[in-house]
């Protein structure tokens, strides 16, 4: 073995509890420890750099100076299984580890030295690569943190009240109290009473009897006997809240009623491991109608992704944004370097582009090696699939649903990466991929009584589109049915005239306005979500309503906005406020509950902005309000646009690439809280009120002004990608992209389903487009 004057630096050292060890996949791309090359790990500040070809490793040295790397290979034991590993869905401790399953060799590099064997034994090296092999993962690290957020305490679990244990109701029994069921057991905190729940997917049977105590004694925390663990976790829920909770004195609660922790022993799945179960269940068929499995297909573009956990949404919105090419043309360099920084997996350009690559390239696009055939599995080999861990981490970072494990709305998803990589900054001059979807929709506002006008114009993109339920005349056992509806209604209904109620400020006429929405320009690339819900109990459900889309392209000629008639008479300005902005994720769900905007801006307003539940529970309290669906009007006079704002808040904004004039403003109109100010921005891309005159160098201070999206004719759209749901809601269930792709020695293109990591060809399009949550056109 070589030696190496490095391996006594004073700069060597473990890695710390808190520093992420990236000894899985490389951070610039998707090779990883299980190539021939295996992965160099620096050991200095413990980036994961490829060493084969691509050798992003050495691009590692060069840049940063750092000499010496651990080297991981790994390798499957031959061993023979009657089944395929299951599929990782949830951090747990299992019976078999990582030893079990694979051989590790690893070595030590030294860049400097231009050694490739140096000893391992040497210097600081041993307790080094032990403090890296022994780390726990960047992948596993971010995934505990975001298991960890899933719950927090409630008023209830906090300030629970137990009763003496002498009345409690048989706690010593081993079934529910009301009848025989000896598993699925919750037990009540408060009095001890134990309860089946309710039946669970995959799951045990339950008859809800410890919700049926919880209504009847207005007790609020129970316990799921089977998921108490030794070291003190188990499902705790919270009736009151209808939520899953966390009870820091669990173990004290427990002793109350005679259950130690010492010796406990998990028994049953906890509510997430079943949710987690059951959103992988929900299965797309990957078979035709005779029977036959689809083909899976190979090579550039079809590339799969591994499932997280939950993470379907996200794989599918992924699939869709790269088969567009504005995002291709930006994220895919085959010719570039990775951009220079410090910290690979935080900066998200970098992330975009090594998923680009993993997605597009075709390298990682190859059947699954570690598959084993055996007489009960059906003999086709999918893929492996890329596990997108730094891209999902990064891009719910802060983010209070996205950086949980738990499924999301995949159109909430989509959005929120538009504004993600419109505030990223690109070290080259490609343009903003979101600035394709980008469209103006103009307003038309009328007083019905008077007929003056006012004309506004919002910049968007993409449209959400109301699909009109009407139950079809005959219905099955499996439940009520919907006639079809053509997405061309949907969109007539979308800029169709309708009557709201306004008092006119020109005659204080209080008959309504007629109130129109036209498209004033078109997108490159239109996103359409199709909005299929109905409100239960105030919970939206989802309904299984066809929506038909022809194959030829769609003409948006129609629904483009005609010229303004000269004879008009404009509305008088109302001096709108500027010093409230509504809590844009808590309006979101209000308004996804039904509640008309003018009410839920009035009720977050009310609430302090603070969260929807509060909002609602105003609106409740305040429905007859004789002023309740009149526009929020504040005294201008309370606006902080006159304010001077604070330079470092200016500068915040500046680091994100908004400019000064803009950041003033959208601060003056948010009280000056920098993260809804990076909001305002968001949403307001044409406000130009009081602009400031451009300063030399300020070439950019009147870029917004500009008009967006396209007006020439004809305005066709085909249908190039959909994303499907399946399920009760967007929260729950599963996700899959069937995007429309050229194949190999085949004419025209072909429908391909990304269902996770299987890409198959697919046949039956129609029926998926029927129930698509999302439609991808391009204007051709």
């Amino acid at each position: 073995m070589a030696s190496c004057v490095h391996t006594g630096a004073a700069d060597l050292n473990p890695p710390g509890s808190s520093q992420a060890v990236y000894r899985e996949d490389c951070t610039q791309c998707f090779d990883s420890i299980d190539d021939d090359a295996g992965l160099n790990v620096c050991l200095y500040c413990f980036n994961g750099g490829c060493a084969g070809n691509r050798d992003h490793a050495l691009l590692h040295y060069k840049r940063f100076g750092h000499p010496l790397a651990l080297n991981i290979r790994r390798t499957p034991k031959k061993v023979q299984r009657d089944e395929p590993p299951p599929k990782i869905s949830k951090l747990s401790i299992a019976a078999e580890t990582e030893e079990d399953r694979y051989d590790i060799a690893t070595s030590v590099v030294c860049y400097s030295c231009s050694q490739d064997n140096v000893d391992k034994a040497s210097g600081k090296l041993p307790a080094v690569i032990e403090g890296v092999m022994t780390a726990m993962t960047f992948s596993k690290k971010e995934e505990v943190k975001a298991w960890e957020q899933e719950f927090v305490p409630c008023e209830h679990t906090l300030c629970l009240v137990q009763q003496d244990n002498t009345q409690a109701a048989s706690t010593d029994s081993n079934h529910c109290s009301e009848c025989d069921l000896g598993e699925n057991l919750w037990l009540c905190l408060e009095c001890g009473n134990k309860g089946c729940g309710r039946s669970q997917f995959g799951g045990s049977k339950g008859n809800s009897h410890g919700l049926t105590h919880a209504d009847s004694t207005s007790h609020a925390v129970a316990v799921k006997l089977g998921s108490i663990t030794a070291e003190g976790s188990a499902d705790v829920y919270c009736y009151k809240c209808n939520e899953e909770r966390v009870d820091p004195e669990l173990a004290t609660h427990l002793a109350h009623w005679g259950i130690y922790l010492a010796g406990r022993e998990k028994t049953e799945k906890s509510l997430m491991e079943m949710q987690v179960e059951h959103n992988l269940k929900w299965e797309f068929s990957m078979t035709t109608e005779d029977g036959r499995e689809l083909a899976p297909v190979f090579g550039p573009a079809f590339t799969g992704l591994a499932n997280l956990g939950n993470s379907c949404y996200l794989s599918s919105i992924m699939q869709c944004i790269f088969s567009v090419a504005g995002f291709r043309e930006r994220y895919y360099q085959l010719s570039e370097e990775p951009p220079l920084c410090q910290a690979p997996a935080q900066d998200l350009e970098t992330q975009l582009q090594k998923l680009a690559d993993g997605l597009l390239s075709g390298r990682y696009s190859r059947p699954d090696s570690r598959v084993i055939l055996s007489a009960s599995i059906p003999e086709v080999a999918h893929q492996k699939g890329l596990a997108p861990a730094m891209f999902k981490y990064l891009i719910g970072q802060g983010h209070e649903e996205f950086a949980t494990m738990r499924q999301q709305d995949a159109f909430e998803f989509l959005l929120h990466l538009f504004k993600s990589v419109s505030l990223s900054k690109h070290t080259s001059p490609q343009i903003n991929p979101v600035q394709d979807f980008r469209f103006q929709v103009e307003q038309r506002l009328q007083c019905l009584n008077c007929k003056k006008v006012r004309y506004k114009v919002d910049e968007q993109d993409n449209i959400s589109v109301a699909v009109p339920a009407r139950p079809a005349a005959a219905s099955d056992e499996t439940g009520k049915q919907y006639e079809s509806v053509h997405l061309s209604e949907c969109l007539d209904i979308f800029t169709s005239a309708e009557v709201v109620e306004l008092t006119c400020p020109a005659c204080g006429s209080q008959g309504g306005f007629s109130k129109q929405s036209s498209f004033k320009t078109l997108p490159q690339e239109l996103v359409v979500n199709a909005r299929r819900f109905e409100l239960v109990n105030w919970v939206p459900t989802k309904l299984d309503i066809p929506v038909l889309v022809d194959d030829n392209p769609l003409d948006f000629s129609s629904y483009l906005a005609g010229e303004h008639d000269a004879g008009e008479e404009q509305l008088p300005d109302i001096e709108e406020s500027t010093a409230f902005v509504p809590n844009p994720e808590a309006l979101d769900q209000l308004m996804g509950m039904g509640f008309p905007a003018v009410r839920c801006e009035k009720a977050l307003h009310a609430t302090g902005n603070s969260d929807a539940e509060t909002a609602m529970n105003w609106l409740f309290a305040h429905m007859e309000d004789p002023d309740i669906d009149e526009p929020l009007v504040l005294d201008r006079a309370g606006t902080s646009s006159s304010t001077e704002q604070d330079a470092t808040k200016i500068a915040q904004l500046g680091d994100m690439g908004i400019e000064a004039c803009r950041a003033r403003r959208a601060l003056a109109a948010t009280d000056g809280d920098v993260n809804r100010a990076l909001d305002w921005v968001f949403t307001h891309p044409d406000d130009v009120e009081e602009k400031e005159e451009p300063s030399v160098g300020d070439h950019d201070a009147q870029s917004h002004s500009g008009s967006v999206g396209l007006t020439s004719l004809p305005a066709r759209y085909e249908l190039r990608s959909i994303v499907c749901h399946k399920g009760t809601s967007v929260h729950a269930g599963h996700y899959v992209a069937v995007i429309r792709k050229p194949l190999s020695g085949q004419n025209g293109l072909s429908w391909v389903m990304f269902n996770d990591e299987k890409v198959v060809k697919f046949e039956d399009i129609e029926a998926m487009k029927k129930t698509a949550y999302l439609y991808f056109f391009t204007r051709v």
